[in-house]
Protein backbone atom coordinates (compact mmCIF):
# COMPACT_ATOMS: atom_id res chain seq x y z
CA UNK A 1 0.00 0.00 0.00
CA UNK A 2 2.90 2.41 0.57
CA UNK A 3 3.61 2.26 -3.17
CA UNK A 4 0.00 3.20 -3.86
CA UNK A 5 0.29 6.11 -1.42
CA UNK A 6 3.47 7.25 -3.18
CA UNK A 7 1.89 7.13 -6.63
CA UNK A 8 -1.26 8.86 -5.35
CA UNK A 9 0.91 11.65 -3.95
CA UNK A 10 2.45 12.06 -7.41
CA UNK A 11 -1.04 12.40 -8.91
CA UNK A 12 -1.91 15.15 -6.44
CA UNK A 13 1.34 16.97 -7.18
CA UNK A 14 0.65 16.81 -10.92
CA UNK A 15 -2.72 18.49 -10.41
CA UNK A 16 -1.34 21.18 -8.13
CA UNK A 17 1.33 21.84 -10.77
CA UNK A 18 -1.45 22.40 -13.32
CA UNK A 19 -1.82 18.90 -14.78
CA UNK A 20 -4.95 16.97 -15.70
CA UNK A 21 -5.85 14.27 -13.15
CA UNK A 22 -7.37 11.83 -15.67
CA UNK A 23 -4.28 12.00 -17.87
CA UNK A 24 -1.93 11.68 -14.90
CA UNK A 25 -3.76 8.59 -13.64
CA UNK A 26 -3.57 6.88 -17.03
CA UNK A 27 0.17 7.58 -17.23
CA UNK A 28 0.76 6.01 -13.80
CA UNK A 29 -1.35 2.99 -14.66
CA UNK A 30 0.58 2.48 -17.91
CA UNK A 31 3.84 2.66 -15.96
CA UNK A 32 2.55 0.08 -13.46
CA UNK A 33 0.91 -2.52 -15.66
CA UNK A 34 1.53 -5.02 -12.86
CA UNK A 35 -1.07 -3.35 -10.61
CA UNK A 36 -4.02 -5.60 -9.80
CA UNK A 37 -7.59 -4.32 -10.28
CA UNK A 38 -7.73 -3.72 -6.51
CA UNK A 39 -4.53 -1.66 -6.61
CA UNK A 40 -5.76 0.34 -9.59
CA UNK A 41 -9.00 1.08 -7.78
CA UNK A 42 -7.17 2.07 -4.60
CA UNK A 43 -4.89 4.41 -6.52
CA UNK A 44 -7.82 6.12 -8.20
CA UNK A 45 -9.68 6.50 -4.91
CA UNK A 46 -6.69 7.98 -3.10
CA UNK A 47 -5.72 10.32 -5.94
CA UNK A 48 -9.20 11.60 -6.69
CA UNK A 49 -10.25 11.75 -3.04
CA UNK A 50 -7.18 13.70 -1.96
CA UNK A 51 -7.61 16.19 -4.81
CA UNK A 52 -11.33 16.53 -4.00
CA UNK A 53 -10.65 17.46 -0.36
CA UNK A 54 -7.23 19.05 -0.82
CA UNK A 55 -8.13 22.44 0.66
CA UNK A 56 -9.34 20.82 3.88
CA UNK A 57 -6.36 18.46 4.09
CA UNK A 58 -3.94 21.33 3.46
CA UNK A 59 -5.66 23.28 6.25
CA UNK A 60 -4.86 20.41 8.63
CA UNK A 61 -1.24 20.25 7.49
CA UNK A 62 -0.72 24.00 7.86
CA UNK A 63 -1.65 23.68 11.54
CA UNK A 64 0.32 20.52 12.17
CA UNK A 65 3.61 21.65 10.65
CA UNK A 66 5.84 23.98 12.63
CA UNK A 67 7.99 24.98 9.63
CA UNK A 68 7.79 24.84 5.83
CA UNK A 69 8.67 21.50 4.27
CA UNK A 70 11.99 21.26 2.48
CA UNK A 71 10.63 18.45 0.32
CA UNK A 72 7.20 19.34 -1.13
CA UNK A 73 6.63 15.66 -1.98
CA UNK A 74 6.14 15.00 1.73
CA UNK A 75 3.21 17.41 1.89
CA UNK A 76 1.37 15.50 -0.84
CA UNK A 77 2.19 12.16 0.76
CA UNK A 78 0.84 13.34 4.11
CA UNK A 79 -2.25 14.79 2.42
CA UNK A 80 -2.97 11.35 0.96
CA UNK A 81 -2.55 9.76 4.40
CA UNK A 82 -4.80 12.39 5.98
CA UNK A 83 -7.45 11.65 3.36
CA UNK A 84 -7.24 7.97 4.31
CA UNK A 85 -7.50 8.77 8.01
CA UNK A 86 -10.56 10.92 7.42
CA UNK A 87 -12.43 8.95 4.76
CA UNK A 88 -11.23 5.34 4.52
CA UNK A 89 -12.09 2.34 6.66
CA UNK A 90 -8.48 1.14 7.00
CA UNK A 91 -6.98 0.87 10.45
CA UNK A 92 -5.34 4.13 11.51
CA UNK A 93 -2.10 2.51 12.64
CA UNK A 94 -1.79 0.78 9.26
CA UNK A 95 -2.28 4.04 7.36
CA UNK A 96 0.35 5.81 9.46
CA UNK A 97 2.79 2.91 9.19
CA UNK A 98 2.44 2.74 5.40
CA UNK A 99 2.94 6.50 5.05
CA UNK A 100 6.08 6.30 7.16
CA UNK A 101 7.36 3.44 5.00
CA UNK A 102 6.62 5.46 1.87
CA UNK A 103 8.53 8.45 3.26
CA UNK A 104 11.43 6.22 4.24
CA UNK A 105 11.66 4.86 0.68
CA UNK A 106 11.97 8.43 -0.59
CA UNK A 107 14.28 9.75 2.15
CA UNK A 108 14.80 7.86 5.43
CA UNK A 109 15.46 11.12 7.29
CA UNK A 110 11.88 12.30 6.70
CA UNK A 111 10.12 9.29 8.21
CA UNK A 112 10.05 10.62 11.81
CA UNK A 113 8.41 13.87 10.67
CA UNK A 114 5.66 12.03 8.80
CA UNK A 115 5.04 9.80 11.79
CA UNK A 116 4.84 12.77 14.18
CA UNK A 117 2.52 14.86 11.99
CA UNK A 118 0.04 12.04 11.38
CA UNK A 119 -0.06 11.00 15.04
CA UNK A 120 -0.54 14.63 16.11
CA UNK A 121 -3.47 14.79 13.72
CA UNK A 122 -5.09 11.78 15.34
CA UNK A 123 -4.79 13.42 18.74
CA UNK A 124 -6.04 16.83 17.58
CA UNK A 125 -8.58 15.68 14.99
CA UNK A 126 -11.73 16.91 16.74
CA UNK A 127 -10.35 20.42 17.24
CA UNK A 128 -8.93 20.61 13.71
CA UNK A 129 -12.27 19.58 12.22
CA UNK A 130 -14.08 22.27 14.16
CA UNK A 131 -11.59 24.90 12.99
CA UNK A 132 -11.88 23.79 9.35
CA UNK A 133 -15.69 23.77 9.49
CA UNK A 134 -15.73 27.42 10.58
CA UNK A 135 -14.73 28.53 7.06
CA UNK A 136 -16.87 27.45 4.04
CA UNK A 137 -13.76 27.19 1.85
CA UNK A 138 -12.15 24.58 4.11
CA UNK A 139 -15.40 23.00 5.23
CA UNK A 140 -16.34 22.14 1.65
CA UNK A 141 -12.77 22.08 0.24
CA UNK A 142 -13.03 24.60 -2.61
CA UNK A 143 -11.00 27.65 -3.65
CA UNK A 144 -12.24 30.73 -1.84
CA UNK A 145 -13.17 32.56 -5.07
CA UNK A 146 -15.35 29.62 -6.12
CA UNK A 147 -17.20 29.67 -2.79
CA UNK A 148 -17.71 33.44 -3.00
CA UNK A 149 -19.18 33.23 -6.52
CA UNK A 150 -21.70 30.59 -5.51
CA UNK A 151 -22.64 32.46 -2.33
CA UNK A 152 -23.27 35.64 -4.35
CA UNK A 153 -25.29 33.72 -6.94
CA UNK A 154 -27.21 31.16 -4.86
CA UNK A 155 -27.21 32.61 -1.34
CA UNK A 156 -28.06 30.06 1.33
CA UNK A 157 -28.10 27.23 -1.24
CA UNK A 158 -24.37 27.61 -1.89
CA UNK A 159 -23.37 25.15 0.82
CA UNK A 160 -25.73 22.52 -0.53
CA UNK A 161 -24.31 22.96 -4.05
CA UNK A 162 -20.71 22.77 -2.83
CA UNK A 163 -21.43 19.63 -0.86
CA UNK A 164 -23.15 18.01 -3.84
CA UNK A 165 -19.98 18.59 -5.86
CA UNK A 166 -18.04 16.44 -3.39
CA UNK A 167 -20.30 13.41 -3.54
CA UNK A 168 -19.69 10.42 -5.77
CA UNK A 169 -21.63 10.88 -9.03
CA UNK A 170 -24.35 8.52 -10.21
CA UNK A 171 -23.83 6.20 -13.17
CA UNK A 172 -26.60 6.80 -15.66
CA UNK A 173 -27.29 4.97 -18.90
CA UNK A 174 -28.95 6.12 -22.10
CA UNK A 175 -30.94 3.44 -23.86
CA UNK A 176 -30.62 3.42 -27.65
CA UNK A 177 -34.30 3.52 -28.62
CA UNK A 178 -33.45 2.35 -32.14
CA UNK A 179 -32.49 -1.01 -30.66
CA UNK A 180 -34.93 -1.44 -27.78
CA UNK A 181 -36.94 0.17 -25.01
CA UNK A 182 -35.90 1.35 -21.57
CA UNK A 183 -38.27 -1.20 -20.05
CA UNK A 184 -36.65 -4.03 -21.99
CA UNK A 185 -33.18 -2.90 -20.94
CA UNK A 186 -34.25 -2.74 -17.29
CA UNK A 187 -35.15 -6.41 -17.63
CA UNK A 188 -31.76 -7.17 -19.19
CA UNK A 189 -30.05 -5.47 -16.26
CA UNK A 190 -32.17 -7.41 -13.78
CA UNK A 191 -31.13 -10.69 -15.39
CA UNK A 192 -27.52 -9.70 -14.67
CA UNK A 193 -28.36 -8.83 -11.08
CA UNK A 194 -28.00 -5.08 -11.66
CA UNK A 195 -30.67 -2.83 -10.16
CA UNK A 196 -31.62 0.46 -11.83
CA UNK A 197 -34.32 3.12 -11.77
CA UNK A 198 -35.79 5.11 -14.65
CA UNK A 199 -35.15 8.85 -14.48
CA UNK A 200 -36.38 10.00 -17.88
CA UNK A 201 -37.67 8.38 -21.10
CA UNK A 202 -34.24 7.08 -22.14
CA UNK A 203 -32.33 7.42 -18.85
CA UNK A 204 -31.67 4.64 -16.33
CA UNK A 205 -29.65 5.18 -13.15
CA UNK A 206 -27.76 2.18 -11.80
CA UNK A 207 -28.05 1.49 -8.08
CA UNK A 208 -24.30 0.71 -8.09
CA UNK A 209 -21.73 1.82 -10.68
CA UNK A 210 -20.38 -0.95 -12.89
CA UNK A 211 -17.67 -1.44 -15.49
CA UNK A 212 -19.01 -0.97 -18.99
CA UNK A 213 -17.90 -4.52 -19.79
CA UNK A 214 -20.63 -5.72 -17.43
CA UNK A 215 -23.40 -3.77 -19.15
CA UNK A 216 -25.61 -6.08 -21.25
CA UNK A 217 -25.27 -5.49 -25.00
CA UNK A 218 -22.99 -2.46 -24.57
CA UNK A 219 -20.69 -3.56 -27.40
CA UNK A 220 -23.76 -4.08 -29.60
CA UNK A 221 -24.80 -0.45 -29.11
CA UNK A 222 -27.98 -0.95 -27.10
CA UNK A 223 -26.87 1.42 -24.36
CA UNK A 224 -24.41 4.24 -23.60
CA UNK A 225 -23.17 5.90 -20.42
CA UNK A 226 -24.38 9.50 -20.21
CA UNK A 227 -25.44 11.70 -17.30
CA UNK A 228 -29.18 12.31 -17.03
CA UNK A 229 -28.64 16.06 -17.16
CA UNK A 230 -26.74 15.76 -20.43
CA UNK A 231 -29.54 13.62 -21.84
CA UNK A 232 -31.93 16.58 -21.55
CA UNK A 233 -30.28 18.23 -24.56
CA UNK A 234 -31.81 16.00 -27.24
CA UNK A 235 -35.35 16.44 -25.96
CA UNK A 236 -35.01 20.20 -25.61
CA UNK A 237 -33.60 20.65 -29.12
CA UNK A 238 -36.45 18.55 -30.55
CA UNK A 239 -34.71 17.70 -33.82
CA UNK A 240 -37.21 15.94 -36.09
CA UNK A 241 -36.89 13.56 -39.00
CA UNK A 242 -35.65 15.28 -42.14
CA UNK A 243 -34.06 18.25 -40.40
CA UNK A 244 -30.48 19.37 -40.93
CA UNK A 245 -28.83 19.66 -37.52
CA UNK A 246 -25.47 21.00 -36.33
CA UNK A 247 -23.83 19.75 -33.14
CA UNK A 248 -21.11 22.31 -32.51
CA UNK A 249 -18.26 21.28 -30.17
CA UNK A 250 -19.57 17.73 -30.52
CA UNK A 251 -16.83 15.61 -28.88
CA UNK A 252 -17.00 13.06 -27.38
CA UNK A 253 -20.32 12.57 -29.14
CA UNK A 254 -22.88 11.63 -26.51
CA UNK A 255 -25.39 14.32 -27.40
CA UNK A 256 -24.83 13.79 -31.15
CA UNK A 257 -25.56 10.09 -30.76
CA UNK A 258 -28.68 10.78 -28.71
CA UNK A 259 -30.02 13.10 -31.42
CA UNK A 260 -29.46 10.42 -34.06
CA UNK A 261 -31.09 7.75 -31.92
CA UNK A 262 -34.26 9.81 -31.64
CA UNK A 263 -34.83 10.85 -35.27
CA UNK A 264 -33.61 10.40 -38.85
CA UNK A 265 -31.76 13.68 -39.23
CA UNK A 266 -28.90 14.98 -41.33
CA UNK A 267 -26.36 15.64 -38.59
CA UNK A 268 -23.12 17.58 -38.90
CA UNK A 269 -20.86 16.91 -35.88
CA UNK A 270 -18.28 19.67 -35.53
CA UNK A 271 -15.21 19.85 -33.31
CA UNK A 272 -11.95 21.76 -33.61
CA UNK A 273 -9.89 18.91 -32.10
CA UNK A 274 -9.23 16.14 -34.64
CA UNK A 275 -8.29 13.61 -31.96
CA UNK A 276 -11.50 14.25 -30.02
CA UNK A 277 -13.49 14.07 -33.25
CA UNK A 278 -12.17 10.53 -33.66
CA UNK A 279 -13.90 9.66 -30.39
CA UNK A 280 -17.17 10.87 -31.93
CA UNK A 281 -16.57 8.55 -34.87
CA UNK A 282 -15.90 5.58 -32.57
CA UNK A 283 -19.03 6.22 -30.51
CA UNK A 284 -21.22 6.49 -33.61
CA UNK A 285 -19.75 3.32 -35.11
CA UNK A 286 -20.53 1.31 -31.96
CA UNK A 287 -24.12 2.57 -32.09
CA UNK A 288 -24.44 1.98 -35.86
CA UNK A 289 -25.19 5.67 -36.45
CA UNK A 290 -23.97 8.01 -39.17
CA UNK A 291 -23.11 11.72 -39.25
CA UNK A 292 -20.92 14.07 -41.24
CA UNK A 293 -17.84 14.77 -39.10
CA UNK A 294 -16.20 18.16 -39.63
CA UNK A 295 -13.01 19.42 -38.00
CA UNK A 296 -13.36 23.16 -37.52
CA UNK A 297 -13.76 26.07 -35.14
CA UNK A 298 -17.37 26.85 -34.21
CA UNK A 299 -16.41 30.53 -33.92
CA UNK A 300 -15.16 30.60 -37.54
CA UNK A 301 -17.90 29.03 -39.72
CA UNK A 302 -16.61 30.50 -42.95
CA UNK A 303 -13.71 28.05 -42.81
CA UNK A 304 -15.97 24.97 -42.89
CA UNK A 305 -19.66 25.81 -43.53
CA UNK A 306 -21.07 24.81 -46.92
CA UNK A 307 -23.71 27.56 -46.94
CA UNK A 308 -26.69 25.28 -46.30
CA UNK A 309 -28.70 26.42 -43.25
CA UNK A 310 -29.55 24.27 -40.25
CA UNK A 311 -33.02 23.91 -38.73
CA UNK A 312 -31.49 23.01 -35.36
CA UNK A 313 -28.14 23.91 -33.78
CA UNK A 314 -26.75 22.52 -30.54
CA UNK A 315 -24.19 25.01 -29.20
CA UNK A 316 -22.60 22.85 -26.50
CA UNK A 317 -19.94 25.45 -25.80
CA UNK A 318 -16.63 25.10 -23.90
CA UNK A 319 -17.00 26.09 -20.25
CA UNK A 320 -15.47 25.85 -16.78
CA UNK A 321 -17.12 22.42 -16.24
CA UNK A 322 -18.00 23.57 -12.73
CA UNK A 323 -21.17 21.47 -12.88
CA UNK A 324 -19.25 18.20 -13.24
CA UNK A 325 -16.61 18.83 -10.58
CA UNK A 326 -17.56 15.68 -8.67
CA UNK A 327 -16.43 13.64 -11.70
CA UNK A 328 -13.34 15.80 -12.26
CA UNK A 329 -12.23 17.22 -8.88
CA UNK A 330 -9.06 18.69 -10.40
CA UNK A 331 -11.28 21.35 -12.00
CA UNK A 332 -11.39 23.08 -8.62
CA UNK A 333 -7.65 23.69 -8.72
CA UNK A 334 -7.09 24.09 -12.47
CA UNK A 335 -9.59 26.93 -12.89
CA UNK A 336 -8.90 30.57 -12.00
CA UNK A 337 -11.37 33.47 -11.67
CA UNK A 338 -10.08 35.00 -14.90
CA UNK A 339 -10.87 31.75 -16.73
CA UNK A 340 -14.60 32.26 -16.21
CA UNK A 341 -14.53 35.61 -17.97
CA UNK A 342 -12.48 34.06 -20.76
CA UNK A 343 -14.98 31.26 -21.23
CA UNK A 344 -17.88 33.72 -21.27
CA UNK A 345 -16.20 35.76 -24.02
CA UNK A 346 -15.59 32.62 -26.09
CA UNK A 347 -19.16 31.37 -25.54
CA UNK A 348 -20.72 34.60 -26.76
CA UNK A 349 -18.36 34.60 -29.75
CA UNK A 350 -19.46 31.07 -30.73
CA UNK A 351 -23.19 31.77 -30.41
CA UNK A 352 -22.91 34.97 -32.44
CA UNK A 353 -20.87 33.16 -35.13
CA UNK A 354 -23.31 30.25 -35.39
CA UNK A 355 -26.50 32.29 -35.41
CA UNK A 356 -26.35 33.19 -39.16
CA UNK A 357 -26.18 29.44 -39.93
CA UNK A 358 -29.62 28.89 -38.36
CA UNK A 359 -32.59 28.93 -40.72
CA UNK A 360 -35.47 31.36 -40.01
CA UNK A 361 -37.88 29.63 -37.66
CA UNK A 362 -35.07 27.38 -36.44
CA UNK A 363 -33.95 26.69 -32.88
CA UNK A 364 -30.54 26.86 -31.20
CA UNK A 365 -29.96 25.15 -27.86
CA UNK A 366 -27.22 26.81 -25.81
CA UNK A 367 -25.67 24.33 -23.36
CA UNK A 368 -22.92 24.29 -20.74
CA UNK A 369 -21.96 22.00 -17.88
CA UNK A 370 -21.41 25.06 -15.68
CA UNK A 371 -23.21 26.42 -12.62
CA UNK A 372 -21.71 29.91 -12.88
CA UNK A 373 -24.15 32.58 -14.10
CA UNK A 374 -21.36 34.43 -15.91
CA UNK A 375 -21.14 31.54 -18.39
CA UNK A 376 -24.86 30.92 -18.54
CA UNK A 377 -27.60 33.47 -18.00
CA UNK A 378 -25.33 36.46 -18.52
CA UNK A 379 -24.08 35.17 -21.88
CA UNK A 380 -27.65 34.65 -23.07
CA UNK A 381 -28.66 38.12 -21.86
CA UNK A 382 -25.76 39.68 -23.78
CA UNK A 383 -26.68 37.79 -26.93
CA UNK A 384 -30.37 38.70 -26.82
CA UNK A 385 -29.53 42.37 -26.30
CA UNK A 386 -27.68 42.48 -29.62
CA UNK A 387 -29.69 40.04 -31.75
CA UNK A 388 -33.02 41.49 -32.84
CA UNK A 389 -34.24 38.31 -34.58
CA UNK A 390 -33.66 36.09 -31.52
CA UNK A 391 -36.17 35.13 -28.85
CA UNK A 392 -35.91 32.87 -25.84
CA UNK A 393 -38.12 29.81 -25.50
CA UNK A 394 -39.44 28.08 -22.39
CA UNK A 395 -37.47 25.20 -20.91
CA UNK A 396 -39.15 21.95 -19.89
CA UNK A 397 -37.05 19.22 -18.35
CA UNK A 398 -39.07 16.02 -17.96
CA UNK A 399 -38.83 14.49 -14.51
CA UNK A 400 -35.93 16.69 -13.39
CA UNK A 401 -36.27 19.85 -11.32
CA UNK A 402 -35.00 23.07 -12.84
CA UNK A 403 -35.00 26.84 -12.61
CA UNK A 404 -34.80 28.84 -15.85
CA UNK A 405 -32.76 26.11 -17.50
CA UNK A 406 -30.19 25.71 -14.70
CA UNK A 407 -29.75 22.18 -13.40
CA UNK A 408 -27.78 21.97 -10.16
CA UNK A 409 -25.87 18.81 -9.20
CA UNK A 410 -27.90 16.42 -7.09
CA UNK A 411 -28.13 12.63 -6.60
CA UNK A 412 -29.69 12.20 -10.06
CA UNK A 413 -27.55 14.35 -12.34
CA UNK A 414 -24.65 16.77 -12.72
CA UNK A 415 -24.94 20.54 -13.15
CA UNK A 416 -25.97 21.88 -16.58
CA UNK A 417 -27.42 25.03 -18.10
CA UNK A 418 -29.73 25.16 -21.12
CA UNK A 419 -31.29 28.04 -23.05
CA UNK A 420 -33.55 27.73 -26.10
CA UNK A 421 -33.09 30.45 -28.70
CA UNK A 422 -35.68 30.80 -31.49
CA UNK A 423 -34.91 32.60 -34.76
CA UNK A 424 -37.79 34.74 -35.87
CA UNK A 425 -39.20 34.32 -39.39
Amino acid sequence: MNLIQTEAAKLVKRVMDGGNLDHALQEVLRAHAEFSPQQRGALQDLGYGTVRYFARLQFFLDRLLTRPLREPHLGYLMAVALYQLEFSKSAEHVIVDQAVRAAKRHNPATAPLVNAVLRHFLRQRVTLRQQADADPATRHAYPRWWVSQLQDQYGTRAGEILEAGNRHPPMTLRVNVRQGTAAAYLEALAREGMAATRLAPDALMLAQPAAIERLPYFAEGRVSVQDAGAQCAAGLLDARTGMRVLDACAAPGGKAAHLLERADIELVALDKDAARLQRVRQNLERLALRAELVCGDAADPQAWWDGRPFQRILADVPCSASGVVRRHPDIKWLRRPADIEGFAHRQLQIVQALWPLLAPGGVMLYATCSIFARENQQVIDQFLQTQADAGRGKITLDGIGHAAGQLLPDPRHDGFFYALLHKKN
